[in-house]
């Protein structure tokens, strides 16, 4: 498990970071998520030894970090940093050999792993030829070749159209399957809510927000209810304790002022004829990120 501790990082006046700890589990993919300037690179550059911490500690199963164990990670920056000149697979392969692959082993596990990602085509073409998407799985790759504990990826899924956030995505979460530690930062709350396991949220350089992802939302819930029946709903709005958010036919979303009123309106909804469906309704990723960070 990777931890962070009391993580801070000062530029002048100016905390970028301040006391921020969370967990990266193994076999789970953890979703990092702020807005523009929060600290989520100054984060995983402190987590690579890229740059300098304050205070604070990063740990990997408890004990400090070394540059052995950074070698066992796997990075992908926001900036691509590719060759343009080499051939996908040449380049690909040469990380793995620097990684201390032999020749043939490099050769076919860089090869795997291209068409794993959808680039089997490309494999002789160069970097420079490719999309800005196709270009953005081969850095995948590249973080990946040499099978990493950690994996940080920094906005793995920018430039990526939907089929190829799926495919990025099946591949992320086969190597967490195998046990690898996943933290990847985006600014797509939607994919970040359907991927990840855990979520960190940050803003202003403080963890607002961090935990399992389904926690978070039970969590940040209100009594907001949905209920789909047969009949017309519409008698709800003349029910004390409830405020109708959302009416259509048989289809509402409600507010109620105690689970004693949730519980009424459910035995009414049930008396009045078949109720198809009744259940709370859990707040998205991006309506909890506008919740912690204001």
């Amino acid at each position: 498990m990777l931890q962070l501790t009391g993580i801070t990082k000062v530029y002048g006046d100016r905390r970028a970071l301040d006391d921020v700890s969370f967990e990266v589990r193994p076999g789970r993919l953890t979703g990092f998520v702020g807005g523009n300037g929060a600290g989520k690179t100054t984060t995983m550059r402190i987590v690579l030894g890229v740059l300098g911490k304050d205070a604070g500690s990063v740990t990997l199963n408890g004990t400090d970090l070394t540059a052995g164990d950074r070698r066992r990670f796997g990075y992908m920056p926001e900036e691509r940093g590719l060759y343009p000149k080499m051939k996908v697979h040449e380049h690909i392969t040469y990380l793995a050999r620097l990684h201390g692959f032999s020749k043939p082993d490099a050769t076919a596990r860089a090869a795997a792993l291209l068409e794993q990602l959808g680039l089997g085509e490309r494999l002789n073409d160069d970097v420079e030829t490719l999309s800005l998407g196709n270009q953005q799985r081969a850095q995948i790759a590249a973080a990946l070749v040499h099978d990493p504990e950690v994996l940080i990826l920094d906005e793995p899924f920018s430039g990526l159209d939907p089929l190829a956030v799926d495919v990025v995505a099946g591949v992320l979460h086969e190597r967490a399957k195998a046990g690898a530690a996943v933290l990847f930062s985006s600014h797509q709350l939607d994919v970040v809510e359907r991927l990840c396991d855990d979520l960190v949220i940050i803003a202003d350089g403080t963890i607002r927000a961090a935990g399992a992802r389904d926690a978070l939302r039970a969590q940040h819930s209100t009594r907001r209810y949905e209920l789909v029946s047969a009949g017309d709903a519409g008698w709800l709005r003349g029910e004390p304790g409830i405020e109708v958010v959302d009416f259509d036919g048989g289809f509402a979303v409600f507010d109620a002022d105690s689970d004693e009123t949730v519980q009424r309106v459910l035995r009414l909804a049930v008396d009045r004829g078949d109720v198809a469906s009744f259940a709370p309704q859990h707040p998205t990723l991006a309506q909890i990120f506008k919740e912690v960070i204001q």
